[in-house]
């Protein structure tokens, strides 16, 4: 007879994957990276979307302040490029730029301090 090997234990991921503080840190750090490298920023809105409603406590205020941060600033980066056309919109990509930074930083600091956003559907800061 044949022995059935026993069944593979679940794979564990490391706790960046896993709802919770330590995701939304990284959703942060990978929004701001897209500043930079664009993709990034994609990715973190993917995980954003993945873990919402899955972390519970506070965290569930940074993920919806994460997710509104991406859309609300891709809304103004858009409004800012039509605009280049007129010169201003130049400053006006400068300041959705820093804008968005602030956001991010905000997050941030909330998260480490273990507190959660106090507006997270704020449209600006």
């Amino acid at each position: 007879m044949t022995e059935t090997p026993p069944p593979a234990a679940p794979r564990q991921t490391d706790r960046w994957l896993e709802p919770g503080q330590t995701n939304a840190q990284v959703i942060y750090i990978l929004y701001l990276a897209g500043l930079v490298i664009g993709i990034s920023g994609l990715v973190g809105i993917v995980l954003a979307y993945i873990n919402r409603g899955k972390a519970g406590g506070f965290v569930e205020t940074h993920y919806t302040w994460l997710i509104r941060t991406f859309w609300i600033g891709l809304l103004y980066a858009l409004i800012s490029a039509v605009l280049m056309l007129l010169a201003v919109g130049f400053v006006l990509m400068f300041a959705v730029a820093v804008w968005f930074i602030v956001r991010c930083i905000i997050g941030l600091q909330a998260l480490q301090r273990g507190e959660p956003i106090k507006n997270p559907e704020s449209w600006l800061i």
